[in-house]
């Protein structure tokens, strides 16, 4: 392809547009929106692979918007009435719609890949210690996405040259992604439709649980579908009869019909643990995840310590080691607790900046009365378990009153949370220390079946 003739096409053609409005609109909502994409474990700039998914889901309004200035490319020979003459040239067909499209892939992936880029800048400066080799997948797919959708839009223009092609095009595409998008129902992302259907949008989940990447097979199967999507655009693009216009429809249908061969049946087997990053990295009894192994030289110590108070609190009934939780669970689902581990989950707000003595109090409470329901920022960050945490923390550290583990909000359900805690608090320490210590078993054991009685067990109420 002639260089000089690129760089005239890049200037004067709407194809450098498309790059800049995918570039500066997912930044824009990216970067302009405090989202769940900025909180917890899983925030687009904390892990490699959340900032993969977090970009390819932008495909939900960038991928239509592509086939939408495909459309308004393709439109460009019909509007200039040179249809005509370009085809009596000698140049080959193939050979002039080469350029419209090179120009259009290059912008694309340029703006794609400077928004990749922005985030991966943010990853490496974070503190992510593993590089999944699968992450880069996830964004190639994506560029191939949004080249197939403007060829695609270019070969339907051309093919119907009307000035209501881009925008029933972007509209079609719009409609096709949020008909066949999945949602979160549950452990996994699943749908209404068939999940192999709900596959063929290239559309990503935004990532809720940082150990979670998609399948090989649902990257392989894509690939076929979006190749042969982008095969019957550029066919479109070249077709200069109806019989030729009808036969280009049969690429996209073949990679449709082996992508939902390849494409996994199951929504179980679409979202996937990646094991290599769940692995447990330990120093003696502590244990955090490979992707989160940047945590232990502050954790390990601080776990020892919390795992001594446990064992004087507890005695035989104290748990004997610390590890990061990596069991998937449905949304708001209740977590598997034991009473032999201390649990802990990087996404629960107690823990996020947590250092020193504090983080040794707070990974006590965990170990004396473990919040059966999650707290992660996808489930509210509420309140739950913190008035009971930190009566328990304060008693097993020998406080003297009751120190909250994090400041008590200001709404009246709080206000009577934590006054009722103080009352409990105040019954607990006027007992003889025998049954302090019954009491806090007690508690903990009712934690860990998931029981809703430990204010009341803390206070003498448990029999009311």
């Amino acid at each position: 392809m002639n260089t000089r003739v690129l760089r005239t096409e890049l200037k004067r053609s709407v194809a450098p547009w498309a790059g800049v409005v995918v570039l500066g609109g997912s930044l824009a909502f990216l970067c302009l929106i405090d989202g769940m994409w900025w909180r917890g474990a899983a925030a687009w700039t904390a892990q490699w692979t959340s900032m993969a998914l977090t970009t390819r889901c932008m495909l939900a309004f960038m991928w239509p918007l592509a086939a939408g200035f495909g459309a308004v490319h393709g439109l460009r020979d019909s509007r200039s009435r040179m249809t005509e003459l370009l085809t009596t040239t000698p140049r080959p067909p193939w050979h002039r719609a080469a350029l419209p499209v090179g120009a259009t892939a290059i912008t694309l992936a340029s703006g794609f890949g400077l928004l990749v880029l922005v985030g991966a800048v943010q990853v490496a400066l974070g503190p992510a210690t593993y590089t999944p080799p699968s992450w880069p997948v996830i964004s190639l797919v994506a560029v191939l996405a949004l080249v197939a959708g403007a060829v695609f839009g270019m070969g339907v223009a051309r093919a119907l040259p009307s000035v209501f092609t881009p925008p029933l095009l972007v509209v079609l595409f719009l409609a096709a992604t949020v008909f066949l998008r999945l949602f979160t129902d549950g452990a996994l992302p699943s749908g209404h439709l068939p999940n192999r259907l709900c596959l063929l949008s290239p559309v990503t989940e935004m990532p809720r649980q940082m150990l979670l990447t998609l399948s090989g097979a649902v990257d392989f199967g894509q690939t076929l579908w979006l190749l042969g999507l982008l095969a019957t655009g550029f066919a479109l693009l070249i077709a200069a009869t109806r019989r030729a216009r009808l036969l280009a429809v049969a690429p996209v249908l073949a990679g449709a019909a082996l992508a939902l061969l390849i494409l996994p049946a199951a929504a179980r087997d679409t979202y996937v643990v990646d094991k290599a990053a769940a692995t447990l990295v330990c120093d003696g009894p502590v244990c955090v995840t490979r992707a989160h192994r940047s945590h232990l030289p502050e954790l390990a110590p601080r776990g020892r310590e919390a795992l001594r108070v446990l064992h004087d609190a507890l005695g035989d009934r104290a748990p004997v080691s610390v590890r990061e939780e990596t069991t998937l669970r449905a949304i708001a689902g209740e977590r598997e607790l034991s009473g032999d581990v201390v649990l802990i989950d990087f996404d629960d707000p107690l823990l996020t900046g947590a250092a020193g003595p504090e983080l040794t109090r707070r990974l006590v409470a965990q170990g004396l009365a473990p919040n059966c329901r999650p707290r992660t920022v996808w489930e509210g960050g509420g309140l739950a378990g913190v008035p009971v945490q930190s009566i328990v923390a304060s008693w097993a550290l020998g406080d003297h009153e009751l120190r909250p583990l994090r400041e008590p909000e200001a709404d009246e359900y709080a206000r009577r949370a934590w006054a009722d805690a103080e009352a409990a608090w105040e019954k607990l320490t006027a007992l003889p220390p025998a049954e302090q210590r019954s009491r806090i078993a007690q508690v903990h054991g009712a934690a860990l079946s998931c029981a809703d009685t430990q204010l009341a067990v803390l206070a003498g109420e448990a029999s009311r």
